[in-house]
């Protein structure tokens, strides 16, 4: 029953994060073409990396092509709705919340699964998280997410922490993933509504 939510979430996930990348590319004033490839790309570029790192094949999207449909469903959906309203973008970023803590926990999960050690859990559940939106950036010539002040893959990386670190405590699969998902969404929101940030690095001006 868990791992059939978990799958509609990741299906939910995965078209918020099309819906992003298509919004992105139609702010460059891309073609159509231009607006899916960064549609797909955002949404499951990410996964795509930790499959191809895990040696997982074939890449989940090719496995399930019910993914692309997702995608090229809501891709055009937003480029319909975009002719006529202004897109929700308070209510997208709440959703993209909802979607990264679904694929950074179970991006970990995989990693998990396969027997990879804690630090590697960490790095893959946190690219499936954010590496879509890094290359959806990089594509779109703006400087990525993950580099800017706004609390985004820390939220990602802090939620993977707590849930290895209740697996460590013997907390059940299904609970663990569950509060970390929690974790991620609740940080998600203070960066939302709260403004929270991470400190920046600023070197001191050079003496004239």
């Amino acid at each position: 029953m868990l791992s059939d939510i978990l799958y509609f979430a990741d299906l939910v996930g995965v078209a918020v994060f099309a819906i992003s990348g298509a919004l992105a590319a139609g702010r460059k004033s891309l073609d159509l073409l231009g607006v899916l490839v960064i549609a797909v790309v955002t949404a499951v570029g990410g996964g795509t990396l930790r499959d191809i790192l895990l040696d997982r094949t074939p890449v989940f999207w090719i496995q399930d092509t019910t993914y692309l449909f997702v995608i090229i469903a809501a891709t055009f959906a937003t480029i319909f709705y975009s002719r006529y309203r202004k897109p929700p973008i308070k209510t997208l970023l709440i959703a993209d919340a909802f979607g990264l803590a679904v694929f950074a926990i179970l991006g970990a999960g995989i990693a998990q699964s396969v027997g990879a050690s804690g630090i590697i859990v960490v790095i893959m559940g946190t690219m499936t998280g954010v590496a879509g939106g890094v290359v959806r950036d990089i594509l779109t010539n703006e400087i990525p997410l993950i580099l800017r002040r706004d609390f985004y893959a820390t939220a990602a990386l802090l939620g993977i922490l707590s849930y290895q670190l209740m697996l460590a405590l013997s907390v059940p699969d299904n609970t663990a993933s569950l509060t970390a998902m929690v974790v991620i969404i609740v940080l998600r929101f203070a960066a939302i509504f709260k403004n929270l940030r991470l400190p920046v690095f600023k070197l001191p001006d050079e003496p004239h």
